[in-house]
């Protein structure tokens, strides 16, 4: 269980996150909002990019705040941009081999790895391919498998349906709800798709300037009165 309690963060006289706490239990949770709602940065306070003023981010019993950014990397939280990070110069398997090719892990066991999620993605016919060729969703899905190798357990999404047709949103779908059975990490999603939202994840929370208004079952918290009219633009009754 990945638990967030008391997050605030503060930018000058604004209050991007207040007294934010959920604690999500499912191998896959959404968090939505409208734009400036608080979603990425609280992304970015569990990626140690921000720094709350207060609060606690736990899993296994370890506390995430309390490490720098490259160690809770170390100890497995993952996350992708809403841009994709693909290094034109490399081919697919070499972007994904450069996530875990500073591990002590023979090199054998480092591209095994790297094929077995190049597999899982549907990259592995293109793991030769420059990544200055890949079309977007070949670099979606490049990115996801840069998040799967090196024992992740914690995976985070920021928009990764960002840009996609409906077909390859589908298929993105399908590819999240497998990462934990794959891998074993709890996976956080962020999107303004609704759609996908509701089709892979069990729980969701939701936040609006900066606070949380509702948190439980995905299709009873985009069925709330105050979800619909915060985020999905109806009138509260």
């Amino acid at each position: 269980m990945l638990e967030i309690r008391n997050i605030t963060v503060r930018f000058g006289g604004v209050v991007a996150l207040n007294d934010v706490s959920a604690s999500f239990a499912q191998p896959v949770s959404g968090i939505i909002g409208p734009n400036g709602a608080g979603k990425t940065t609280l992304m970015n306070v569990l990626s140690g990019f921000v720094t709350s003023t207060g609060g606690s981010v736990t899993r296994d019993g370890q506390e995430l705040l309390k490490l720098a950014p490259h160690r809770r990397a170390h100890w497995g939280l993952r996350r992708s941009f809403q841009k994709e990070e693909i290094a034109d110069d490399l081919t697919v398997f070499e972007n994904v081999l450069v996530q875990i090719d500073h591990g002590r892990s023979p090199a054998s066991q480092k591209t095994d790895e790297v094929s077995r999620m190049l597999a899982l993605v549907g990259m592995a016919d293109r793991a030769d391919k420059p990544g200055a060729r890949l079309n977007s969703f070949e670099r979606r899905l490049t990115d996801v498998a840069k998040c799967l190798v090196g024992q992740p357990r914690v995976v985070m999404f920021d928009e990764p349906a960002g840009g996609l047709s409906i077909d390859e949103t589908r298929q993105l779908g399908a590819l999240i709800r497998q990462i934990h059975a794959e891998t074993g990490a709890q996976v956080l999603v962020i999107d303004h798709d609704v759609d996908l939202i509701r089709e892979v994840c069990a729980e969701t929370l939701v936040l609006d300037f900066g606070k949380r208004i509702a948190f439980g079952p995905t299709d009873a918290v985009l069925n709330d009165a105050s979800v619909k009219a915060a985020y999905l633009g109806t009138e509260e009754v």
